[in-house]
């Protein structure tokens, strides 16, 4: 084996050490999974890493939901907002708190009527989840400025 396809088969092989490291990096840094009847979901994504698993781990999952507070400067994210998921026959599929702005879900196919809840208002939407697909829905709430008069 000559010395220039030496060299390409240890870049291929950096190339891949680097992927399954990225990989592992990823899955160390989810949060706990979890199992509520028929829904297996995870939520967090406070802090960088945990926010940069997530959004690799979001294709793995039909149903994505982000949670935002809207403020001058821009959109800030939201913990500890309950989340509510029930069919259009008002089955309870998931109640459950997303501890961090983001929650992914895998839920059997269907329409479902998704409520969540921040600083006491609650906002709803109506999505399609189906396993070949791939459903987001954002939640972004008004926040309360420091010195506001409202």
């Amino acid at each position: 084996m000559n010395t220039f396809t030496k060299a390409g088969l240890v870049a291929i092989a950096l190339v891949f050490a680097q992927s399954a490291t990225s990989v592992a990096f990823a899955a160390t840094n989810l949060p706990q999974l979890h199992q509520q009847g028929e829904v297996t979901y995870l939520s967090g994504g406070v802090g960088s890493d945990q926010s940069a698993a997530l959004k690799d781990a979001m294709h793995d999952y039909p149903l994505v939901l982000e949670f935002t507070g809207a403020t001058r400067q821009g959109n800030e994210y939201l913990a500890d907002i309950p989340v509510h998921i029930a069919d259009m026959h008002g089955k309870t599929l998931l109640n459950a708190t997303s501890h961090g702005p983001f929650m992914l879900a895998s839920l059997p196919d269907g329409r479902y009527k998704i409520t969540a809840r921040h600083d006491g208002k609650t906002q709803q939407r109506v999505v399609d989840v189906n396993a070949s697909g791939h459903v987001r829905a954002m939640f972004v709430w008004p926040t309360q400025q420091e010195g506001s008069t409202s």
